[in-house]
């Protein structure tokens, strides 16, 4: 009894066996059915979660410019906190894909309650962390003196939710990667309702103000939280969230952590890099940060549903790998790549057709507009080539290779995008700007096809010698 597993060794049926109950079987031949169940309803989840900053924008928006900035100051702080629950999340969702295709269901339930267990003092530490340094962060933001306390008051507020959003991100990712994302779909969307009702009543009818807002997103957590807790509890899915499975092994936590903290950092960045677009485009004057920001909002909405479809479809590749079925992920491969091509090719198309019109939603400024315009054509030249982008980084994810994943995802926002938006500014002024953007992503699509014959390659050398190991012995 001296293997690794040994401290596990006696278990009874029902902590080894899949729950006959669950919603989708990752083994349905129907390949491309399969495939539309589940990214479908991951494709409307991310959907609604952006949404949801949305209609929390609206209702502050209502209390003034120092509310609405107020908020808008928070939001980096946010997104990082965000980028480290999508890094424990996408550690988490290929480690038990691919033990669930290998038939260990039991080691992916340690995984999945390892992750769990790890979560919520990370949770726990940051809250603390912040809550000590949350005044040195807004000063180094730049908040004013008028801004400063409520922002203050909406982000330590919304920081005593952290440990609960945290737990959330993990049991979505956790949930998708067993097959069901119907129900992370229907947990996010309930959450939402409850956020969008309860905004209006705590920020005008309670007069709590934007207090009022992060409370409202408080209740959505604990409610959120709720259900996932209800659903691990009544065993309705395959993985078994429980105390005897957590096992703080090293091999296992960096497992979670290394497929993770490419994710992570790709969060990071994006946070950064808008930081400094938005600074290369402020010496141009307010109406131009006002166009790059429009410009970024709509290339933000194009990326998530091919988000979303790729996170929604990652159990099925890292289920077919972990069974070392190479024809099953071939094939899922090539439908998912086609896919996300023709979302990322078809929008692009769109913005660049339609530009004008687009823009004019969100501006009635005519030089707005006209940057604006400008700024969106530009940014979408290469869009199609996302796609390519977001399908390789998953499947990279989704068969545990976490360094080339890292060079995939890190390329767009990170050693691409940062010298290009430092650089080029200063040598051409604001086309540079723009061109940072469109050089990026064109750049980043070139690694990432590069990558993806070579994968697609490999791939055919495995199947093959599948299929002669199969004939001759």
């Amino acid at each position: 009894m001296n293997e690794p597993d040994a401290e596990f060794a006696v278990e009874s049926d029902s902590d080894v066996l899949p729950n006959k109950r669950q919603h989708i079987d990752l083994s349905d031949s129907n390949l491309v059915s399969l495939i539309l169940r589940l990214a479908i309803p991951s494709v409307v989840g991310l959907s609604i979660n952006a949404l949801q900053e949305v209609v929390n924008a609206i209702f502050v928006g209502a209390l003034g410019a120092q509310a609405i900035a107020a908020v808008s100051m928070t939001f980096p702080i946010v997104v990082l906190l965000a980028a480290v629950g999508q890094g424990i999340g996408v550690g988490t969702a290929s480690f038990i894909s691919r033990h669930l295709g290998a038939g260990e269901y039991l080691e992916a339930s340690r995984g999945a309650s390892t992750a769990l267990a790890l979560a919520a003092p990370i949770g726990i530490f940051f809250t603390v962390a912040l809550l000590l340094n949350l005044r040195g962060i807004f000063v180094t933001l730049g908040a004013t003196p008028t801004i400063m306390p409520v922002a203050l008051d909406y982000a330590a507020t919304l920081l005593f939710g952290y440990t609960l959003m945290l737990l959330n991100i993990v049991n979505g990712f956790i949930v998708r990667a067993e097959g069901n994302t119907r129900f992370s779909m229907w947990t996010m969307i309930t959450a939402f309702m409850l956020n969008a009702a309860l905004d209006p009543v705590f920020i005008f009818l309670l007069d709590l103000g934007v207090r009022g807002a992060a409370l409202a997103t408080l209740v959505s957590q604990i409610a959120g939280i709720s259900l996932y807790i209800a659903y691990f509890m009544k065993l309705r899915g395959i993985v078994l969230i429980r105390i005897s499975h957590i096992s703080l092994r090293a091999d296992r936590i960096r497992q979670l952590a290394f497929i993770g903290a490419p994710a992570t950092m790709t969060s990071i960045l994006a946070a950064i890099a808008a930081m400094l677009l938005y600074g290369a485009a402020a010496p141009f004057g307010d109406d131009s940060i006002a166009a790059v920001g429009i410009a970024v909002r709509i290339l933000t909405i194009g990326a998530l549903p091919i988000t979303g479809f790729c996170i929604g479809s990652q159990a099925i590749l890292g289920f077919g790998w972990g069974a070392r079925d190479f024809a099953r992920v071939l094939k899922a491969a090539k439908f998912i790549l086609c896919m996300t091509i023709a979302l990322s090719v078809a929008y692009s198309a769109a913005v660049v057709s339609f530009a004008r019109p687009l823009v004019s939603l969100f501006s009635d400024s005519e030089k707005v507009t006209e940057t604006a315009v400008s700024a969106c054509v530009v940014f979408h030249l290469f869009f199609g080539l996302f796609g390519i982008q977001s399908f390789v980084t998953t499947m990279l994810q989704s068969f545990g290779r976490a360094r080339l994943s890292a060079i995939v995802s890190l390329a767009r926002q990170g050693f691409l995008f940062t010298p290009a938006v430092l650089l080029f500014p200063v040598i051409w002024g604001f086309n540079g700007l723009l061109a940072s953007q469109a050089i990026a992503e064109l750049g980043a699509g070139m690694i990432a096809l590069f990558v993806i014959f070579h994968q697609f390659a490999e791939l055919k050398r495995a199947l093959r010698d599948a299929q002669f190991r199969r004939r001759f012995w």
